[in-house]
């Protein structure tokens, strides 16, 4: 049976990568803005610190429900309504967060915008998409260090806010505002469609993910390295705070979230991996990310109780990750821009699946064994991203099985030769 032939992909238009990162920025803070402000939910709802802690929970869950519901309709429906649908009703659940009597309407409410609140997931194919070949890493590396810098500052501005104004409600209401004010930039300057008009329903979309991972080797490996290289970063953050807080450095909360401003110049610098990415290859970004991470972890290691050498360390882990990151979706991306969004829910799937464990695994650590065992496991996930780096460099070996491209979402899978 012949294939039926696919229709032609919508052609390229101009990207405005400055505004679509700042479109990034803005809505991924939503996720991580309330953070430095459960104290002051705490106060006002009278609940404890730890019922309050629910809150930072419902936006991990909700943000990772909706990379996997929300972001692969980006291959199939109109852009501009997805982006138009989206940032109204995380204004609207941001209103109702503010508005919130208790701790569980506020729970609820940050649970649905986190949900509605992707638009990173889906703006980071879009640019890759339209940047056309050889310009994919460099737009994804802005990308990444929009989101970067908007989940770093935003704990920042929030903090801000709510000191002048006296009240956490008003952060919620200020990032409302900064979210719908999208509305009036973000719909229009996009394409109607990411890829050609498809026939696949909602639920072939979700259906269709695992076949994905099945027939990409390219993806599969940007999988596993994103699975990994998180894996190491969230031990060592989930753990920084416990080591910044025991004998004999004895830092209070603050020095921690310290740790996130200190780190803006690693985030800076990890924009060049995306240019190097295009230059010289994904493998090459990958294996240096890589050797960036380990030897942060060695610094963190070897002066558990110097500042400099943690915060030295704590650079070094976020250029390297940073960069496995760029690399990796600079990879999945030049699959196709059919299937373009539902790759990256792949990708960002296996890459929050690597971080939750790895903030279970480095919890369970530091507490039993404290924090050399931690650094060890850290260690242990850039070991094992570094054989998947060896192994992608190999070239693929051509299969006989039946073509299964269809059913995958209509992109014929490459076969790399060494570089993919």
């Amino acid at each position: 049976m012949v294939p039926r032939p696919l229709a032609p992909a919508a052609p390229a238009r101009p990207v405005n990568v400055l505004l679509l990162t700042v479109a990034g920025a803005v809505t991924v803070a939503n996720i991580y803005f309330p953070q430095p402000l459960l104290a002051a939910v705490a106060r006002g709802l009278d609940v404890s610190e730890r019922t309050a802690g629910l809150i930072a929970s419902a936006a991990q869950v909700g943000y990772a429900l909706g990379i996997l519901l929300l972001v692969p309709l980006a291959d199939s429906a109109r852009l501009r309504r997805l982006t138009s649908v989206l940032p109204a009703l995380t204004s609207a659940a941001l209103l109702v967060a503010a508005a919130a009597p208790d701790i569980v309407t506020l729970a609820l409410a940050t649970l649905a915008l986190s949900t509605t609140t992707v638009l990173p997931q889906i703006l980071t194919p879009v640019a890759a998409v339209l940047a056309g070949p050889g310009r994919q890493g460099r737009v994804v590396g802005l990308m990444g260090l929009g989101l970067t810098l908007g989940s770093t500052l935003s704990r920042t501005v929030s903090g801000a806010v709510t000191d002048a104004s006296g009240s956490w409600r008003v952060a919620y209401v200020v990032a409302a505002v900064a979210t719908a004010a999208l509305l009036l930039v973000l719909p229009r300057r996009l394409p109607e469609r990411l890829g050609p008009r498809g026939d696949l329903s909602y639920v072939r979309l979700l259906a269709g993910l695992p076949r994905l991972l099945a027939v990409h080797r390219e993806l599969r490996i940007s999988a596993l390295l994103g699975a990994c290289v998180f894996a190491a970063f969230s031990v060592f953050w989930s753990v920084l705070a416990f080591h910044l807080a025991a004998p004999p450095l004895g830092y209070g909360p603050g020095a921690a979230g310290l740790f996130g401003v200190l780190t803006l110049p690693a985030a800076l610098l990890s924009a060049a991996a995306g240019p190097l990415a295009d230059r010289y290859g994904v493998s090459a970004v990958s294996a240096g990310g890589l050797t960036c991470a380990a030897l942060g972890l060695a610094a963190a290691g070897l002066g558990p109780y110097s500042p400099a050498a943690l915060v030295a360390g704590a650079n070094l882990l976020v250029v390297g990750v940073s960069s496995c990151q760029v690399a990796g979706q600079a990879r999945i991306f030049g699959i196709g821009r059919a299937v373009a969004a539902r790759v990256n829910t792949v990708f960002m799937l296996a890459t929050f699946g690597g971080g939750a464990l790895g903030s279970l695994v480095g919890s369970w650590l530091y507490a039993a064994h404290g924090w050399t065992a931690a650094l060890l496991a850290a260690g242990a996930c850039v070991a094992v991203a570094g054989l998947v780096v060896v192994a992608a460099a190999r070239p693929a070996v051509p299969s006989c099985a039946r073509d299964v491209t269809r059913e995958a979402g209509g992109i014929r899978p490459r076969i790399p030769q060494g570089e993919s």
